[in-house]
């Protein structure tokens, strides 16, 4: 009877089981992996120097206050969100002095996750502008080209950004890709700390990419975050008299989405913004987490130029934010994680906050081992 049951068709037979998110997996693999000196490269979030996630003291301060408060509670937010929140944090992004806020040609939509703000966003452009192309960077951030596909867009295209010889932006064949774009595209930039190169455009080159686009019949939309995964998806418009449009059509794709946002982290974020003494101290706390990478990235830089490891290392240091691209390719990966113990993305990214003074001199060293290694089986074959 069992027997038969089991292998009974059923509506869900035919359901594949999804490949595993890369980063994810990886860390299942870490967590699964008992060597006593493993270290995880892979995960994407800031790690103090003993390896554990930080809480910004300004909001664990934020937020022991927020909670203790009698007015606080756990109403629904309007759809749109929290307003203190929203308008702080397009204020910290535009900075207070933008014209197009002066002019009242700015508004926003508070969203979920690390996603959220992106996906309303294209599910805008589709249903209401018509935008069926959108380019990403190559690369780019994995979940970028499953949301706008998960948004009806059919045509989802690179252009070109990391030049792999030169560990450097590949701003000639970046232009040429974007003289390929057909009208209505959009455009999708990195705001800072591109993920995953680590690889920023110059000021200059900013202002070559900005022209190119000002002057083609595209959209372009900037990503970055909000901390506390909490989102904002800010809008600006030529003219004042669409805001209102715009947001309320924006306001519905919300409703039939998540409906109302969460509030916590919205008054935690707002609390810190909009108070001078909590956001002076937060940006000393964001301060400590930047000198910190800093530091990361010297160390590992001047380590790996100690040991003679073949190739030039200064792209380490002129990258930005958490992200690294090594310029390590797949097998070298392959080696470090399952000789060595060191888990990071196969395309070669790594974490510069998972790196700390305890353990960076063993990546390093182990880095400088599996490049040689590769150099002399690829002699030895010649």
């Amino acid at each position: 009877m069992n027997q038969d049951m089991a292998s009974e068709k059923t509506l869900f037979s035919d359901i594949e089981v999804a490949p595993p998110i890369e980063v994810f997996n990886l860390t299942d693999k870490f967590k699964a992996d008992e060597y006593k000196q493993k270290i995880n490269l892979g995960v994407g979030a800031y790690r103090s120097e003993e390896g554990k996630p930080w809480v910004l003291p300004i909001v664990r301060a934020v937020e022991a206050r927020v909670t203790t408060d009698e007015t606080y509670n756990h109403e629904y937010l309007p759809v749109a969100g929290f307003p203190d929140y929203r308008e702080a944090a397009y204020k910290l992004l535009l900075g207070s002095e933008s014209p197009a806020l002066r002019s009242n040609r700015v508004d926003s939509i508070q969203t979920c996750g690390g996603t959220g703000a992106i996906r309303v966003a294209a599910d805008f452009l589709k249903q209401q502008l018509g935008f069926n192309t959108v380019y990403v960077s190559k690369p780019t951030w994995g979940n970028h080209r499953g949301i706008f596909k998960a948004a009806g867009f059919q045509n989802v295209k690179d252009y070109r950004y990391w030049d792999a010889a030169n560990r450097d932006v590949d701003l000639k064949g970046w232009m040429e890709d974007l003289d390929e774009a057909p009208e209505k595209s959009v455009i999708i930039l990195h705001a800072c700390a591109h993920n995953p190169t680590g690889m920023d455009p110059t000021h200059e080159q900013w202002t070559t990419i900005l022209n190119k686009i000002k002057h083609s019949h595209s959209l372009k939309t900037l990503a970055c975050t909000v901390n506390e995964r909490v989102g904002n998806l800010v809008f600006i418009t030529n003219d004042v008299k669409n805001k209102e449009a715009i947001k309320s059509q924006m306001e519905l794709i919300v409703r039939v989405t998540w409906s109302n946002p969460p509030s916590h982290g919205a008054k935690l974020v707002a609390a810190v913004l909009n108070s001078a003494d909590n956001f002076a101290i937060w940006k000393k706390n964001v301060k400590t987490m930047s000198d910190r990478i800093v530091l990361m990235r010297t160390k590992l830089y001047e380590k790996l130029k100690d040991l003679n490891t073949p190739g030039d290392w200064k792209h380490i240091i002129k990258q930005k934010g958490m992200f690294s691209f090594t310029g390590l390719n797949p097998s070298q990966v392959d080696r470090l994680i399952k000789k060595h113990h060191i888990y990071l993305l196969k395309n070669g990214r790594i974490n510069m906050c998972a790196l700390t003074l305890g353990n960076l001199e063993y990546v390093a060293n182990c880095m400088h081992t599996v490049i040689c290694e590769e150099q002399q089986q690829q002699t030895a074959k010649i």
